[in-house]
């Protein structure tokens, strides 16, 4: 009659960086192919730096960073 009772599979909480790596994957893809677009229909941007197509470089260092907190604080 005296029966153990298995414990409950207790939920884990997520790590802040998960969240952070979360929105900078979602901000760097979105930066990312509207340096794409802007590259492929010809839009010029009026900054000095132009010709360099950052927001093409900050997308993907963006995306980079963010799948590496993603996928390592899963």
């Amino acid at each position: 009659m005296n029966e153990q009772k298995e414990p409950k599979e207790q939920k884990k909480m997520r790590p802040i960086w998960f969240f952070v790596g979360l929105v900078l994957l979602t901000i760097g893809v979105l930066v990312l192919l509207t340096g794409i677009y802007m590259l492929a229909f010809g839009v010029k941007s009026p900054t000095a730096l132009a010709n360099l197509h950052p927001n093409i470089w900050w997308g993907a260092i963006m995306v980079v960073a963010g799948a590496v907190f993603f996928f390592k604080n899963r």
